[in-house]
């Protein structure tokens, strides 16, 4: 059985403003849990490789279920994950079935501007494999191009919406708007009500909304890569 590789982000700032973000745990956390009840194993890759700051916001006890906290506490996240996540050049592609974009603000940063996540990316789905993202992780898709023509052109996908950045607090703070890329990248950008969970399929593309969207898109991604083990 084939893993799956989970992208996170270096970023602890919101560019060079006095506040902080990272990795938003839950849609790490969630997404593990559920693929690991499956029987599938993760690997952590980030831009930069080694440690992955997390967003303070996301530890807050309404953003944590027993699931997501067991998982933070234990030995092999806090390592493999959190301490010493791999860099995009430690990774073989022909391990992964799937490559799956977290979220959090960091990402707007790193994600889209780090060559080794591009290169994963188009060879995990190259080699047939699937991408996934949920929330702000649509930026490490939104951005990558395959022999020039960006890889979400004609493709239908949701990810944080204009509407859920000014909810958040955040947008006078964020680098672009997810939406606004999207659609300039020539993607179909669908969304439900702010923070309803919600995921979508295009192809070997999955992706979700916002932090209430990780666990809708493991199943669906499951659904899909344990299809052929059937």
């Amino acid at each position: 059985m084939k893993k799956i590789l989970i992208a996170l982000t270096n970023t602890p700032t919101y560019g060079e403003k006095h506040a902080a973000t990272g990795l938003w745990l839950g849609e790490a956390a969630e997404f593990v849990d559920e693929v690991g009840q499956r029987g599938f194993e993760v690997d952590y890759v980030s831009p930069n490789g080694g440690f992955v700051p997390l967003d303070p916001r996301s530890m807050k006890p309404a953003y944590l279920d027993q699931p997501t906290f067991a998982l933070y506490h234990t030995p092999d996240f806090q390592e493999r994950a959190l301490a010493r996540s791999m860099s995009p050049d430690d990774v073989d592609a022909g391990e992964y079935a799937a490559l799956y974009y977290t979220g959090g603000h960091g990402v707007m940063w790193d994600f889209p501007s780090s060559e080794g996540l591009a290169r994963l990316c188009l060879e995990v789905y190259g080699n047939g494999g699937y991408l996934a993202s949920v929330c702000h992780g649509i930026a490490g898709l939104l951005f990558v191009q395959d022999r020039g023509t960006y890889l979400v052109e004609g493709k239908s996908i949701t990810g944080f919406t204009t509407a859920e950045e000014y909810l958040s607090g955040k947008s006078a703070a964020i680098p672009f708007w997810n939406e606004q890329v999207a659609k300039a990248h020539g993607a179909v950008f669908c969304k439900k009500r702010p923070f309803a969970s919600f995921a979508m399929q295009d192809g070997r593309i999955i992706t979700g909304q916002n932090p209430e969207s990780p666990r809708a898109v493991a199943r669906l991604l499951l659904e899909n890569i344990e299809r052929p083990l059937r």
